[in-house]
């Protein structure tokens, strides 16, 4: 009877390990060419710290379990986070670094824009300059060059450029910094998900400094901060009374 009993606990002692064990499966390709799959691409549990590589067809398997953190990096590739809310297949894409520049076919020579040409491909002569600027002392040049308000209107048309490229930068910061984008992510909502909102919203400098910018990466991090704050440091000041 005992060993009838010995034989019974061996054999589902791995069953209860594989129960035990989960596990998150997926694939990895490119972000530009999304039919194109990724090896050698690491894939680190930042919790566990246990990592494997991709296959030839991109595809992975980690241990991990749901609210993990999942890294995603190869040379050349901005490096993605993945933040588990469930062990569901997952699809990745990593965009190429803008830093780094692909093949580029020349086809064409460019012709400095100061230099007319004809059809032909031959200069052609000048008839009236506009100025001295680069001429010799000796070459004959006329007219006049009036500059006046030059300087302001340059001024003028930098800060118009300034501040459409900051309106562009703020509504990018808000079709992805939002209730829909974090909630899907995180499991927050209520007055925790206006406070977290608040806390950590990404301004347009940081955004500017990484382009572009990974806004799933930035919310998994302040998610996994905010954690880690006391309950009472969570919720925003109440604000002062006039």
């Amino acid at each position: 009877m005992v060993k009838y009993l010995f034989l019974f606990f061996v054999s589902i002692a791995p069953l209860g390990l594989w129960a035990q064990t989960t596990t998150v499966t997926g694939a990895v390709y490119d972000f530009d060419n999304k039919s194109f799959p990724m090896q050698d691409v690491l894939v680190r549990n930042l919790d566990s710290k246990k990592s494997i590589k991709t296959k030839a067809s991109g595809q992975f398997s980690l241990p991990a379990k749901v609210g993990d953190l999942i890294e995603f990096s190869h040379p050349g590739y901005h490096t993605d986070t993945l933040y588990l809310i469930d062990l569901k297949p997952k699809m990745v894409y990593l965009p190429v670094k803008s830093t780094d520049l692909k093949g580029v076919e020349i086809t064409s020579a460019k012709v400095n824009p100061s230099v007319m040409v004809d059809g032909t491909g031959k200069p052609i002569k000048r008839v009236m300059t506009d100025g001295l600027e680069g001429k010799k002392n000796t070459d004959r040049a006329g007219g006049v060059v009036l500059n006046l308000g030059y300087g302001k209107m340059k001024r003028d048309r930098e800060k118009v450029r300034f501040l459409e490229e900051r309106d562009a930068f703020e509504t990018e910061i808000r079709d992805n910094f939002n209730e829909k984008t974090i909630t899907d992510l995180v499991k927050l909502d209520g007055q925790e998900l206006k406070d977290f909102m608040v806390m950590y919203r990404p301004n347009v400098a940081l955004v500017m400094s990484e382009r572009p910018f990974n806004y799933k990466y930035y919310i998994a991090k302040a998610y996994n901060s905010w954690k880690k704050l006391p309950a009472d440091q969570r919720k925003l000041p109440p604000m002062p009374k006039l």
